[in-house]
């Protein structure tokens, strides 16, 4: 009777063909997967294919043991499923492979009625919420810094203009030791007036001038700035989506994001055999509120850059977007706080995952409608 009724439901009145099931599968948020008796994978919907980074045609007929470890409570749960026919759920799973990295997800495992060999696999994924919570940190950290700007240019800057003038009025009558000296201190104090000239570009609170950005044209500008600089020894992979829609925002900030992310990526690889993989994607986003109004918007847009160095040391993952955090031995520890700023607003989450040979900086972005496209700038 159940069945009937659920054929019923596949079919439309008025309309001769089904609806297709693998479709409705392919529509979901979250990853499925269909395993058979053998542990072969059947079925990956579209969530499961950007999941997993595989697609479809490579893993189908091929052990789900190519995609988690074998030694995975996952397995043992799509057992547990088969053995009491019925569905199973476990939360707080750690799935950690190579391909993907470390993820915590609730995993729901369900055996199919007809064909009975199959187990329906469901993947949901706890970082949505975790996202949310990282975006609202990060744009807490820089409106510290837009604060801290804005206190530093006014109280330090004229003092040490005062400094440095009194130093090179000392310099005339010193004597050759003592001017090393006053040197050293005109020296000092234009390190400290160049460090708050960069923090006064989280003070600019002006909106953003917002159109359509070819996100691809962007990338594209990004990485053959790189390869005729600092990343020339580096290989780049593009892994683009072509049907992505313009993202809403700003071309020259949406640059400087990518040229901050692109050289820390490139600082990280190893000396030989660096890599930078640039990829976009379209998914099913979150919507966030937009920073400084009341309005939510859609964030479908996902762009990576990923490297293959070492990784981000554990102990500074929570603060990474702090300022003045850094792995680096004279870096300042503005760059990833610029970058949370400017992803914050154009409204957009950015996150990241990190192992060795693997990090990834994952930015979810909003989509521009019908509004012109800027494709090409200086």
């Amino acid at each position: 009777m159940m069945r009937r009724a659920a054929a019923t439901l596949l079919r439309r009145p008025g309309r001769d063909e089904p609806l297709d099931p693998a479709g409705i599968l392919s529509a979901l948020p979250e990853p499925v997967l269909v395993v058979d008796n053998d542990g072969l994978v059947r079925f990956l919907n579209l969530q499961a294919q950007a999941f997993f980074d595989v697609s479809a045609s490579r893993m189908m007929g091929e052990p789900l043991t190519d995609l988690i470890p074998a030694d995975s409570p996952v397995l043992q749960l799509i057992e547990q499923a088969r053995a009491t026919h019925s569905r199973v759920s476990e939360y707080g799973v750690t799935l950690d492979t190579p391909r993907i990295g470390q993820h915590s997800i609730t995993v729901q495992a369900a055996p199919l009625a007809d064909p009975p060999d199959l187990v329906v696999l469901t993947l949901h994924e706890r970082s949505i919420a975790r996202k949310i919570d990282s975006q609202l940190s990060h744009r807490g950290a820089a409106r510290s810094v837009v604060a801290m700007a804005a206190m530093l240019a006014h109280e330090v800057k004229n003092p040490l203009s005062g400094i440095r003038g009194a130093a090179q009025l000392l310099e005339e009558n010193a004597s050759e030791d003592d001017r090393m000296l006053t040197r050293l201190i005109c020296d000092e104090a234009d390190r400290i007036v160049a460090l708050v000239d960069r923090m006064e570009v989280f003070s600019d609170i002006r909106p953003l001038e917002t159109t359509g950005v070819n996100i691809h044209a962007v990338l594209e500008h990004v990485r053959r700035v790189a390869q005729s600089g600092f990343a020339r020894h580096i290989r780049f992979v593009e892994k683009y989506d072509p049907s992505l829609p313009p993202v809403l925002g700003n071309r020259d900030q949406l640059v400087q994001i990518f040229l901050n992310l692109v050289k820390n990526a490139a600082e990280a690889c190893p000396e030989q055999g660096g890599e930078i993989i640039l990829s976009t994607a379209y998914q099913h986003g979150v919507r966030l509120a937009v920073a400084g109004s009341e309005s939510r918007v859609h964030l479908p847009l996902l762009v990576s850059v990923q490297d293959n160095g070492e990784g981000i040391p554990e102990d500074i993952r929570p603060h990474l977007f702090d300022p003045f955090v850094t792995t680096k031995l004279n870096g300042t520890g503005l760059g990833l706080a610029l970058v949370a700023k400017i992803v914050g607003d154009h409204g957009g989450v950015i996150d990241f995952e990190s192992a060795p040979r693997r990090t990834v900086f994952k930015l979810s972005l909003p989509m521009a409608a019908d509004v012109p496209v800027t494709e090409e700038g200086p």
